[in-house]
């Protein structure tokens, strides 16, 4: 009998052992997929650096994530900042779930397989074209409602491709693909932007189709334009007749009114930016405010944030928002001017001063005497190369103008 329970007692020590093994998230490189259409995956590479962390790569950019909860073989990733979470379960070497964004009742098939560090599978292994440089673009051109233009920025070293596409709205952060052939593929995953853009590519002429996540597809064409220009971010958006100061009086994370007749905007200049916590070109925005704003030795000037929220209340707005600046070092004010949406008609119903709200990020530049001296639409952020460099030089000339007066 002794012999029998020892030999019992080995057998489940053994299996749960193996069972344990088996479910463990491995170390290392995985290659995940997002199923964003029947026939079309997004694919995206991280690495799991422990069991409580990994990193997400899109071209140069690295998302740090370290909030990764286990419950038996389902695990949930949490990234930075943005509400969206991957829920999967572990069999073996692989993950199968979906990508969630609750807020919008948006779910998006998930798949990973540990092992593979190609982004995309090249066909050919061949690049019959090359993408480099500058390209003027237009995004669902047959529809007149839906067009928009945009700038595709791009950089191919043999059969890789990394770049963006700027628009008036900001850019589409670090898209990162292949030619294979004479097709292009690109891809970005952040936790917000589940993006990918598939094409063909005949000379100087791109055609192809935009999927944003399983909600959203358009096409868009493209024409080898290096003397392209988008359209100067800084007229786009303007007070209308009637108005003479941008007035505002929302609420902070405390709960406590926050308008500009406030004493601590009294005398300063003030950048207003007007934003939501999901956005991430409000994030980069918010990153390089709030490393400006903490390295200044003065007071001379302020930031506020107004944030329009589509979390579906309250305490989900809030807590978005103190995500947001707990993650980023913020210290100057985010204040709840919406939450429930972030349509852009009912957030320029509460800013009824503005001609329209057209882009999340907006900024708009106070003087010490309270005239609104400059508003700048959408961000383009690092993913641009020269343009955020442009733009980075042109904030800071334009704040020193204002403090010098």
């Amino acid at each position: 009998m002794k012999y029998f329970l020892a030999c019992f007692v080995l057998f489940i020590l053994v299996f749960s052992c193996k069972t344990k093994e088996r479910n463990e998230l491995k170390l290392g490189v995985w290659r995940a997929e997002l199923q964003v259409a029947p026939q079309e995956v997004l694919p995206f590479i991280f690495e799991v650096t422990s069991p409580q962390s990994l990193k997400i790569f899109n071209a140069d950019e690295v998302i740090l994530v370290n909030d990764i909860e286990r419950s038996n073989d389902t695990i949930v990733i949490k990234t930075p900042v943005f509400e969206g979470y991957i829920e999967a379960v572990i069999n073996n070497e692989s993950l199968k779930g979906k990508f969630i964004k609750e807020s919008l009742g948006r779910e998006v098939p998930f798949f990973a397989k540990f092992g593979n560090s190609k982004r995309f599978i090249s066909e050919t292994n061949t690049a019959n074209q090359n993408v480099s440089g500058n390209w003027e673009v237009v995004f669902s051109p047959d529809v007149e409602a839906d067009r928009y233009v945009a700038k595709g920025v791009f950089e191919q070293v043999n059969n890789v491709v990394t770049g963006t596409f700027l628009t008036t709205t900001g850019d589409y952060r670090y898209l990162e693909g292949i030619i294979d052939g004479n097709t292009m593929k690109l891809s970005t995953f952040d936790g917000a932007h589940a993006f990918l853009f598939t094409a063909e590519i005949e000379g100087d002429t791109i055609k192809g189709m935009f999927y944003s996540g399983n909600h959203w597809k358009e096409p868009f064409i493209a024409k080898r334009n290096e003397d392209y220009k988008l359209p100067n971010a800084n007229n786009l958006t303007f007070l209308k007749d009637g108005y003479e100061v941008f007035e505002f009086s929302f609420p902070n994370t405390e709960g406590n009114m926050v308008s500009l007749t406030d004493e601590r905007f009294k005398n300063k200049v003030v950048v207003v930016q007007i934003m939501g916590s999901w956005c991430p070109n409000c994030l980069d925005e918010s990153k390089y405010y709030s490393e400006y704003y903490n390295l200044r030795t003065n007071n001379e000037v302020e930031f506020v944030a107004l944030a329009f929220e589509y979390a579906k209340t309250e305490a989900k707005a809030l807590e978005s928002i103190k995500r947001l600046k707990e993650s980023l070092g913020i210290n100057y004010p985010i204040l709840l001017a919406q939450y429930g949406t972030s349509d852009k008609t009912k957030a320029q119903e509460k800013l009824p001063m503005l001609n329209h709200v057209l882009s999340y990020p907006t900024s708009i530049f106070i003087d010490k005497q309270g005239n609104v001296r400059k508003i700048h639409t959408g961000f383009n952020g690092p993913a641009t190369g020269e343009k955020y460099a442009e733009f980075k030089t042109e904030f800071k000339d334009f704040i020193d103008v204002l403090v010098n007066e």
